[in-house]
């Protein structure tokens, strides 16, 4: 009997919404669990980074890597990773385009950990001590991962094979992709693993936008009481819908949410939060700067809107230093 397919799952920066979607496949897990051989999964089995080292080079037929590269430790164990495997697929949106994580690219490493260890209202730490990297006591030495000065995407620090969208992606994504996987039909390189197309192809509200928006204000989701037959846009909400790709089957406009951009873009679309910013300024009803001005003062945080996904993928990425 042929030996089974070795698959790998890892986690890096990122909540763990994307372990938690592989559970989510349900009954489907048992045919996952009987079709390959699952090698490496440390959030939920125990392996250890010396059981990756011990594999042949190639050995493993696909990871999937979920969050942002953050910490050095996250870079080495990618790395590895990609030594191991004939396939990396970017698992969500941290691994994909940086996610959630990548909006503290937003600040400095120094403020951030100025921040969390001495500035933040639960702290108490008036001697101002941080974590060392490097600590020796009787002849042992125990170290840290060093926290990077910029998050990072996946294919930032690693080759990648293919992508799965979404926080998280979907069970009905990863049972296609894992199909696809065990098939040995693969699709190009670069493939990203989701209709390519915008969500308002697919979202149940889709006959209800109107051709002329002409927005005279913005309102947050928690100052409005939603018409749940009706275009959110049309409601005067922020929906990333027109800039994200196709494939979550609309669950958050199901749940009377507007679309967060978990997604992110169609091949088409180069920044995603350029092209959604594009659509809606070219949609403001006033035409003078002060009520322009005062329309776009509806969104009080344009980068977490916009780019909440996607800041460390977009164009207004930060250079990597190293030090």
């Amino acid at each position: 009997m042929p030996d089974k397919p070795k698959i790998g799952f890892y986690w890096c920066a990122s909540c763990g919404g994307c372990e938690e979607s592989v559970v989510d496949l349900a009954e489907d897990i048992v045919m996952v669990a009987d079709a390959v051989d699952i090698v490496f999964w440390p959030v939920a089995m125990d392996f250890k980074k010396a059981d990756v080292e011990a594999m042949e080079d190639g050995s493993i037929l696909a990871t999937m890597i979920n969050g942002a590269i953050r910490t050095s430790e996250q870079e080495e164990m990618a790395r590895l990773i990609r030594r191991k495997s004939k396939i990396v697929i970017a698992y969500g949106s941290c691994a994909h385009m940086g996610g959630i994580p990548s909006l503290a690219n937003e600040f400095t490493r120094e403020q951030i950990l100025e921040y969390m260890y001495q500035e933040a209202p639960s702290v108490v730490n008036p001697e101002k001590t941080r974590p060392m990297l490097e600590f020796k006591h009787n002849s042992q030495t125990v170290t840290l991962p060093e926290i990077r000065n910029l998050v990072r995407t996946l294919d930032q620090v690693i080759d990648v094979d293919y992508y799965l969208p979404g926080c998280p992606p979907t069970p009905k994504l990863l049972k296609a992709a894992v199909l696809t996987l065990l098939s040995g039909e693969y699709p190009p390189k670069g493939t990203v693993l989701s209709p390519d197309e915008a969500l308002c192809e697919e979202c149940p509200r889709k006959e209800s936008k109107p051709t002329d928006l002409a927005f005279k204000h913005f309102y947050r989701p928690h100052q409005i009481l939603f018409d749940n037959k009706k275009c959110l846009l049309a409601q005067g909400v922020v929906c990333m819908g027109p800039a994200t790709r196709a494939g979550c089957e609309a669950l958050c406009i199901n749940g009377n949410m507007p679309c967060s951009g978990c997604f992110g873009p169609t091949s088409r679309v180069r920044d995603q939060g350029a092209k959604i910013l594009s659509s809606i300024c070219s949609n403001i009803d006033p035409k003078e700067e002060i009520a322009i001005d005062a329309v776009l003062d509806d969104i009080p945080d344009p980068i977490g809107t916009f780019y909440r996904y996607g800041l460390a993928s977009s164009l207004l990425r930060k250079k990597v230093m190293e030090d």
